[in-house]
């Protein structure tokens, strides 16, 4: 697949452009509700499909179903990747208006970290084609793991990543607005949201580690391989707003994940010495698992509503008074003023020499 530079650099181009233009939708802090989330939702699969198309379209069938099932999987991985960040908003009690802040910042970081992990598995499979294996069984136990760790889910009060944070950094115990960092007595100190959006980011660099190799498995282009992720990444903050009151409707989903996992790394097996399962069919049974695992989920639960997670009687944070936010120092320091000119105009040299040591 010969992509030019133009190309990447316009593709690059539009991520920037529709984020920008997402970032000042956003631009004051709100609650968004499930239609506003429901629109933008749409927005980011139109442009996820019609990027598709145009690969179909210029590029040929075949690429085009491997950009497809690429964007199937990293999509439905990234429902998994959803639900956790409904249970770290919960455990921090971050209130909901806050919360696309930190998703915007954290698919910035998730982009630019997958990013080095595409060109990083690129360079090893280049080099290494024995790296295939690897891959494939590390597919194979992830898949394992979760169906056996279906009913188990993150605990952020045993997070290291939390814990090395807080005995690290200076922090704050109350929320400041969309701050993550504030000024106060002199001391520079993060709120609880940085700390969030840490522990965010962490996870998604988790998640990076199993949905890489998924993509490698239906596709070698470096080109597909980051688009389709990023295209499914960027709707991952519409995706948590719309699913977030849902997650105890999804019981088959990590099931079905599993499967996909599995059924991918077969498929790399087979890929490197015996046999190569066409792209249309690997599609096909990506998208069978996932839509029997989501059917059996709402069937199973039919009559639920929307249900937030409870918050800790206690949360571990707070927002911040009034008085608080007043107090606070602007965020760079001004430098000291320089002595009024008179001040020093009847000193000799060392006496306001003196005076500025002083």
């Amino acid at each position: 697949m010969d992509v030019p530079f133009w190309i990447w650099a316009a593709v690059l181009g539009f991520i920037v452009l529709v984020l920008a233009v997402d970032l000042f939708a956003h631009r004051r802090a709100h609650v968004i509700g499930v239609r506003e989330a429901a629109v933008w939702s749409g927005v980011w699969v139109a442009c996820g499909v019609a990027f598709g198309l145009v690969v179909w379209r210029v590029w040929g069938a075949e690429l085009g179903q491997q950009y497809f099932a690429g964007y199937l999987i990293e999509k439905s991985l990234a429902v998994d990747n959803v639900f956790v960040w409904a249970i770290v908003f919960s455990w921090f009690a971050v209130p909901r208006e806050f919360q696309h802040r930190v998703l915007f910042l954290g698919v910035l970081g998730a982009l630019v970290f997958r990013g080095i992990f595409i060109a990083a598995g690129a360079v090893l499979i280049q080099n290494f084609s024995w790296v295939l294996y690897v891959f494939a069984a590390f597919l194979l136990w992830t898949g394992w793991r979760m169906i056996r760790q279906r009913n188990e889910h993150l605990n952020p009060d045993q997070s290291a990543v939390l814990r090395a944070f807080r005995r690290l950094v200076p922090m704050t115990e109350a929320y400041h607005g969309q701050k993550l960092l504030v000024r106060k007595d002199g001391v520079l100190l993060a709120t609880p949201l940085l700390a969030v959006l840490v522990l965010i980011e962490a996870t998604d660099v988790v998640f990076a580690v199993d949905s890489i190799p998924a993509i490698f498995a239906v596709t070698d282009e470096v080109f597909l391989v980051f688009t389709a992720n990023a295209f499914a990444i960027l709707g991952l903050r519409a995706m948590y707003f719309l699913l977030a009151d849902l997650i105890h409707r999804f019981v088959y989903l990590k099931i079905g994940l599993a499967l996909v996992l599995i059924w991918v790394g077969v498929k790399m097996l087979l890929k490197i010495d015996l046999f190569y399962i066409p792209t249309g069919i690997s599609l096909a049974v990506v998208a069978t698992i996932i839509a029997v695992s989501v059917v059996a989920s709402l069937r199973a639960t039919r009559g639920q509503g929307r249900r937030s997670l409870p918050v800790p009687a206690e949360p571990p944070f707070r927002v911040a008074t009034e008085a608080e936010v007043a107090a606070l120092e602007p965020l760079r320091t001004r430098r000291r003023p320089a002595r009024a000119a008179g001040r020093g105009a009847g000193l000799d040299s060392g006496a306001r020499r003196e005076e500025e040591r002083r």
